[in-house]
């Protein structure tokens, strides 16, 4: 069985995979992928110089929050080159804070969201990233409304610095019938 992880940013997506390692279940991390693949896929690389003009950082942020279609013409260049790295990984479980924009859904059997209220969000967002509230809004605003995502997940881990994370991610495991 495949497993995807979603939530939007700063919904604290990687502290549950963390949480999942106590259960000796290792996640496939597409930003991480997506990173890794950028540096070492010579023909990553290129598309994407060939559509920004660079693969620095700073450079594809501005592209990609220019417009709907930048975003998308980008997502067309990487996504297929993460799924392709995640069906080689021999991997179960894979986090995506785009899992149904991106098409990963097609990918795993079951999803987990993990969210988080949007204030909780921004302010994560913007102690992690150093940037600004107007920024962090705007890469809220860049992934589909929370709810829209819970509504079609299998399970939800809510992490709002309330309830018990350790829980909650021992229930979905449990419910998930995954030996530990």
């Amino acid at each position: 069985m495949k497993i995807g992880i979603t939530g939007g940013i700063g919904s604290g997506k990687s502290y549950v995979c963390r949480r999942l390692e106590h259960y000796g279940i290792r996640v496939y991390d597409c930003d991480a992928a997506a990173k890794r693949l950028l540096r070492t896929s010579p023909a990553l690389q290129q598309a994407i110089t060939r559509l920004v003009g660079s693969t620095d950082k700073a450079a594809m942020s501005r592209f990609l929050l220019a417009s709907e279609a930048n975003q998308q013409a980008m997502n067309a260049i990487i996504h297929p080159a993460v799924f392709d790295d995640f069906e080689q990984s021999g991997m179960q479980w894979m986090e995506s804070a785009i899992l149904y924009e991106s098409g990963a859904d097609r990918l795993v059997d079951k999803v987990v969201v993990v969210t988080a209220p949007e204030e909780v969000r921004i302010q994560r967002i913007m102690q992690r990233d150093h940037i600004s509230r107007e920024k962090a809004l705007q890469w809220i605003g860049r992934q589909w409304p929370q709810e829209a995502v819970v509504a079609r997940a299998d399970y939800e881990i809510v992490n709002d610095g309330q309830r018990d994370i350790d829980q909650q991610v021992a229930q979905v495991v449990e419910g998930l019938n995954i030996e530990h």
